[in-house]
């Protein structure tokens, strides 16, 4: 009797991760989660819903342009242009999943627009709820496919390599406990690193822990530098370095008519982008952190959705709500936050890594469609569009063998930062490389790093290369601003 094949194992239960496993059918998927049905990730949180030319007068080509232009063509043209052809698809897939998009009144898809789309193509499900409707389909989809197993509440800590190829994975438990499963392939579709920054949008997991673990068996890194922040989350206890998010206030409000002001009523984006509050995340983001350095405040007034405001946001609703603020009749306090990173493990369109078996997809890998700063609601397309095609990869080709040669090695981030640390850290990070950065604080805050490199941890070592790769990039490009740079 020949020996059962290894699993393919994946390690994310955001979009990106089910996209691959569910794609992979029939090979046998073992899809690691850190919580259950996928609620810790980004993708439950999006708001801002999925990008796809499909309205009249719109085309692949008006997307693809959008998507270099926001990128400031820093993004690879070749993969972009498969992310745009690829989106009808994989609208259509989600439909044949049973997800219910949001209609108008005469059941056409109702399509939004957002900051730097110049047609309304942003399809959303339950309004704001989107990606919590998306991630849900998805995980009834996997708990229903036989090739699927599921372990939540656990995540990876190293990956054995052999010969310099993976040979296997270590796994932890929410009680210490771990195991080792062995295996030739995985796929990291882990996250972002938005939670190492004092004010952000994304779950207190989004640490950069899938980066690093890739970093640390060999994998290289691209566009460190370039994180993507948020214009409008409610200012609501920002600064305070505890990695819990701050409620996003989605963009799709000023696609909808709400628009920008300072505290003394005038229109913060008013003459500096054609598109005005519309305009890409980097300039809107930028402004709105500089009227805050000011000692402004920055306010969105959407007030004129009136009644609408339950059934169109319903999440930005209660959360405001929750903070006694009641957006039909009151404006809301926005702040930059750290939102998405457009850099991470340096993959191919198919994301291979150049660790022989290692594998990265979504926001942990950086194959270039998003550029230099990424288009509003590509993310989510992203994560579907390529997870899908590197999980049709792995159902037709040969199932890769388990290196037979070699000096077996573990290969893991190291000890974390303890939550004083982690405190500083995320405020050394805002500090320095936030919306606006410049040379002097981006060295030393690295010089400060590097000297407690043990006291701050992986979390410490992997924001020195961050910190790195903006010191090294002088001039100003997409998302990452230098106010002193060329």
């Amino acid at each position: 009797m020949s020996a059962p094949r290894p699993p393919l194992v994946v390690v994310g239960g955001g979009v990106a991760g089910l996209s691959v496993a569910l794609a992979a059918a029939p090979r046998p998927v073992l899809l690691l989660a850190r919580g259950r049905d996928g609620g810790d990730s980004a993708s439950a949180l999006a708001q801002g819903g999925i990008a796809a030319a499909i309205g009249p007068g719109d085309c692949p080509t008006a997307h693809v342009h959008d998507t270099l232009e926001a990128g400031a063509c820093h993004n690879d043209s070749t993969a972009v242009q498969y992310l745009a052809e690829q989106a009808p698809a994989a609208i259509a897939r989600l439909q044949a999943l049973g997800l219910a998009f949001d209609r108008d009144d005469d059941g056409r898809l109702r399509l939004g627009r957002e900051g730097g789309h110049h047609a309304d193509r942003i399809v959303h499900a339950g309004g704001d709820a989107s990606g919590a409707a998306l991630v849900a389909a998805l995980w009834r989809a996997a708990r229903a496919a036989g090739h699927i197993e599921l372990r939540e509440g656990q995540q990876a800590l190293a990956l054995l390599l052999r010969g310099g190829a993976v040979a296997g994975v270590c796994l932890s438990d929410a009680q210490g406990g771990s195991a080792l499963v062995e295996t030739a392939e995985v796929v990291l579709a882990t996250g972002g690193i938005g939670a190492l920054f004092a004010a952000s949008t994304n779950p207190a997991g989004a640490d950069g822990n899938g980066l690093a673990l890739g970093l640390a068996a060999g994998a290289q890194a691209r566009d460190l530098e370039f994180v993507q922040f948020h214009p409008t989350a409610l200012a609501v206890g920002e600064g305070r370095g505890d990695g819990q998010p701050l409620p996003l206030v989605t963009e799709a409000l000023r696609g909808a008519g709400a628009r920008l002001y300072d505290d003394q009523g005038r229109p913060l984006m008013a003459g500096l982008h054609p598109l005005a509050d519309l305009a890409p995340r980097d300039l809107v983001a930028r402004t709105v952190w500089q009227t805050v350095q000011n000692g402004e405040g920055a306010w969105l007034d959407a007030t004129a959705l009136g009644e609408a405001w339950p059934s169109r946001f319903p999440t930005v609703h209660a959360a405001c709500l929750a903070h006694g603020i009641d957006p039909a009749t009151q404006r809301i306090p926005v702040t930059p936050a750290a939102h998405f990173h457009m850099g991470g493990l340096a993959t191919d369109r198919d994301g291979r890594t150049g660790v022989r078996g290692l594998h990265a997809v979504g926001e942990v890998a950086c194959n270039r469609v998003h550029g230099a700063n990424r288009l509003a609601s590509n993310s989510l397309l992203e994560g579907l569009v390529f997870g899908h095609r590197l999980g049709r990869q792995f159902a037709e080709a040969g199932v890769l063998p388990m290196p037979a040669r070699g000096t077996h090695v573990w290969t893991g981030s190291g000890p974390a930062a303890g939550a004083e640390a982690m405190a500083r850290l995320r405020l050394l990070l805002w500090n320095a490389l936030g919306p606006v950065r410049d040379g002097t604080a981006l060295a030393a805050t690295r010089r400060m790093l590097e000297a407690d490199a043990d006291g701050h941890g992986w979390q410490g070592r992997l924001a020195v290369r961050m910190l790195a790769a903006a010191l090294e990039r002088r001039g100003s490009l997409g998302a990452h601003y230098r106010s002193d740079g060329r």
